[in-house]
């Protein structure tokens, strides 16, 4: 029998066995490899705090049940197909589906990983794809000086892909200075809130905190951008747009990876973009994210840990070789 993960009240979470059927025509049966725990989005839904009036917005793809609980949810898998069409079957695949060890879905909603992209890593893609979405709202220009804050899995992934801009100069922000060996991992700058570089062009939140927020527009230079990635869920969030706003003529702008950037809307789309995060990947330099690993019969407990607040970790991987 198979099993998958359910959140049955906020903040308790339980492994039940599910049936899993046989693929009809255009479908595949995927035998997860990995998956991965979205610490920030994810912990949310474990808390109960996505608000009543987003309980549609944040379904997941393959999500099952209703927010708050009990609800199937996340988005970070990773596997092998086994049964499906001839040019699918025995490939690893990525797909936006929850915490499951087998499950079955239309072929068009698994992406092939890469060969040079190892399946471990691939958990990532989903991450990464937020962080594509995030710089495609940033356009950033050559040479522009540009800070991310906050240094979760989001926010790393922006400033490893903003790092490649030609002579840009990219700043990881976090409060937590242990954040260093994963800025330094990425191959950019860190600092501390308190020492970042100032008179920027384009600052990346991504720490869901006011004071990171506020931070972003202090940092700066007049006609400076923040791109807003942070999810609140049901917390009110006030915005400094007093001192340096007007005068400067700052801008916040908002990035959401449910809609493509409108600067590649007509030309891109959600396969498209996945396929791009999952190139990406090929690059070793993202291992630096993967910080914790589990097997899947831990992961309630694990969930729970995480929700206490461990400040060391970013992505934990979920190992199933074990569980299947």
């Amino acid at each position: 029998m198979d099993q998958s993960l359910w959140l049955s009240t906020p903040g308790h979470c339980e492994i039940r066995p599910v049936e899993v059927p046989a693929p009809a025509g255009g479908e595949v049966l995927v035998r997860t490899l990995y998956s991965a725990v979205s610490r920030g989005t994810e912990l949310l839904v474990f808390r109960g705090q996505v608000p009543a009036n987003q309980h549609d917005a944040m379904r997941a793809p393959f999500q099952e049940g209703d927010f708050p609980a009990p609800v199937k949810y996340g988005y970070l898998n990773v596997g092998v197909v086994e049964l499906g069409p001839a040019g699918l079957r025995g490939r690893t695949v990525f797909c936006l589906y929850p915490h499951q060890t087998r499950y079955v879905v239309p072929a068009a909603a698994v992406t092939v990983v890469p060969d040079r992209v190892p399946a471990a890593r691939a958990v990532l893609a989903g991450t990464v794809e937020t962080a594509v979405n995030a710089a495609w709202d940033a356009a950033p220009l050559v040479g522009d000086r540009i800070a991310v804050v906050g240094a979760g899995m989001v926010g790393a992934c922006v400033a490893k892909i903003l790092s490649g801009i030609p002579a840009a100069r990219v700043q990881l922000v976090d409060v937590n200075p242990d954040r260093a060996v994963i800025a330094h991992a990425l191959g950019v700058e860190f600092a501390t809130p308190e020492r970042a570089s100032d008179d920027l062009d384009l600052v990346i939140h991504a720490s869901a905190t006011e004071a990171g927020l506020a931070r972003s527009l202090e940092l700066l230079a007049p006609d400076g951008v923040v791109i807003e990635l942070s999810w609140y869920g049901d917390r009110p969030v006030a915005v400094p747009l007093g001192e340096w706003f007007h005068s400067r003529r700052l801008t916040l702008r908002s990035s959401q990876v449910g809609r493509i950037a409108p600067a590649r809307r007509g030309r891109r789309d959600f396969a498209g973009r996945l396929a791009i995060a999952l190139e990406l990947l090929a690059d070793p330099g993202y291992e630096a994210l993967i910080t914790g690993e589990c097997r899947f019969a831990e992961l309630p407990t694990t969930l729970a840990r995480l929700a206490d607040d461990e400040p060391s970790s970013l992505c934990v991987r979920v190992s199933y070789e074990e569980d299947t």
